[in-house]
């Protein structure tokens, strides 16, 4: 009987041990340009590493948390940009919305993330 006990005692020490393990386990951290390439849009520190040519879709403009910081600029713009009110399916052309957006744009007068220009036609990568 006194073996039964020592046993389940060792079993539960086992899994309690096992258990304690789990809950303080940390995924291994990035370093370097590891780290660089995981981080957020919004923090990236070089306009030339945001792809303009997939920024389109619906765009809703926020003060704070954006996808992108963007400077609006009337000459040599990263990006031009056409505000449509339907089919914003080509690099450039983006329609406007308060909810459930592609992308969260915060305007800022500098640092952005990239650079664009208001057209009313030809939009798309400069």
């Amino acid at each position: 009987m006194s073996k039964r006990v020592v046993y389940s005692m060792f079993l539960v020490g086992v899994c309690l041990m096992v258990g304690v393990g789990f809950l303080f386990y940390q995924p291994p951290q990035t370093v370097g340009d590891e780290a660089n390439a995981a981080k957020a849009p919004s923090t990236s520190s070089s306009p030339a590493t945001v792809d303009v040519s997939k920024i389109y879709g619906k765009i809703q403009i926020v003060k704070s948390f954006p996808d992108y910081k963007v400077q609006v600029v009337d000459s040599f713009p990263d990006l031009k940009v056409q505000v449509v009110t339907s089919f914003p399916d080509k690099p450039g052309k983006w329609q406007m919305v308060k909810s459930f957006p592609d992308f969260k744009i915060q305007l800022v007068d500098s640092f952005p993330d990239f650079k664009i220009k208001y057209v009313s036609s030809f939009p798309g990568k400069e």
